[in-house]
């Protein structure tokens, strides 16, 4: 088995690592400055995240390699739909999250916190994605930026030197200084949740979404491909208002050929609790996708509704199907370069 339970203690496990990016204060406390929490642990507890854990005046991170979900996925199920479309990334989570959206829809893992150690070395981790024949790596499921952070940095430097290619699927609230350590060590693409619009979905997530937006920039800046995903929860961000700020963000700091993901939300976890519904009518999820257009972006999909017109890709200048998709998971790409074979426009699509 490649991936090896430790049965010892967590703490003395080999998932239990010194934390990056961390700074003592007094009284033994110490702040974390992996997340924009900026967590101020007193010894010990562990941070929000329940993935950092101060011991005795040292930050430890408790889930290195700690595996709760490894799956070898699609690149269109991420979604990654302009990056790779038809290729593979063999995808590992863990345990925890910095955000508290009560819609959840990993909450078995993202809202548990490590108690034991199911280990995944990171030579293991690209001896099993070479042996399934992926293209790439992913880490994703709940947040890595806080849990598989430091795992990462050393996974993706390795990913690289046998040509697979690296990718986050993220809350985007890592701060610049671990975003600089990410693109530093490999990172290629990023699908990044923009989860609503100002104060309004604050509440419900507990995270500034203006600093998500930052680290859209920065990553842009930077080239790494990016795509934006956005689930529609019914009177949380489906407002007219709402969907045409985030599309027109897309297009004035990202660009016009940056995808956005617009995917239908189906209630789990806490959110009935919480008054929401049970899902996204479609009427609004297309309603959306026209809003997307309209503004101007090239790429606009609808997920999580299975056999959708929209969730292919269509070359945004004549509208001839590029990419065809089609329940479970099958992609049928169309092009073999990122040009349009009917009107000979160039493409933003990475093959």
């Amino acid at each position: 088995m490649f991936i090896h339970k430790v049965s010892n203690s967590l703490f003395t496990s080999p998932c239990t690592r010194i934390a990056l990016l961390w700074e003592p204060l007094g009284s033994k406390k110490v702040l974390c400055n992996v997340c924009e929490r900026h967590c101020i642990i007193p010894p010990g507890k562990r941070g929000f995240c329940g993935a950092r854990f101060n011991k005795e005046g040292t930050l430890y991170v408790l889930t290195y390699g700690n595996i709760s979900s490894i799956s070898n996925n699609p690149m269109s199920k991420k979604p990654f739909n302009n990056f790779h479309p038809s290729e593979y990334a063999l995808t590992v989570g863990s345990w925890g999250c910095n955000f508290l959206c009560p819609w959840c829809q990993n909450w078995e893992i993202s809202k548990v916190w490590a108690k034991t150690c199911n280990y995944l070395d990171p030579d293991s981790y690209i001896k099993e994605a070479l042996r399934l024949k992926s293209s790439g790596t992913s880490f994703s499921f709940n947040e890595p930026s806080v849990t598989l952070f430091e795992y990462s940095l050393d996974v993706m430097p390795k990913a690289k030197n046998v040509g697979l290619f690296n990718t986050y699927v993220t809350n985007g609230y890592m701060t610049l200084d671990a975003l600089k350590l990410l693109i530093k060590n490999g990172l290629d693409a990023a699908n990044v949740d923009i989860k609503g619009c100002g104060k309004k979905i604050e509440k419900w997530i507990g995270g500034d979404v203006d600093i998500v937006w930052r680290n859209l920039e920065f990553m842009k800046k930077h080239r790494v491909h990016v795509e934006v995903t956005t689930l529609i929860v019914p009177t949380v961000n489906d407002d007219t208002d709402c969907l045409r700020s985030i599309a027109k963000k897309i297009l004035d700091l990202l660009g016009e050929e940056t995808p956005w993901h617009i995917t239908r939300y189906y209630s789990a976890y806490r959110a009935q609790d919480r008054g929401l519904p049970l899902s996204t009518p479609i009427k609004t999820l297309e309603k959306a996708y026209k809003i997307g257009k309209e503004t101007g972006l090239q790429y606009v999909y609808i997920g999580n509704v299975p056999g959708h017109k929209w969730e292919n890709t269509y070359c945004p200048f004549c509208n001839t199907l590029l990419i065809e998709r089609s329940f479970p998971w099958q992609v049928e790409v169309k092009i073999k370069e990122p040009v349009c074979p009917n009107c000979k426009s160039k493409l933003a699509i990475t093959l």
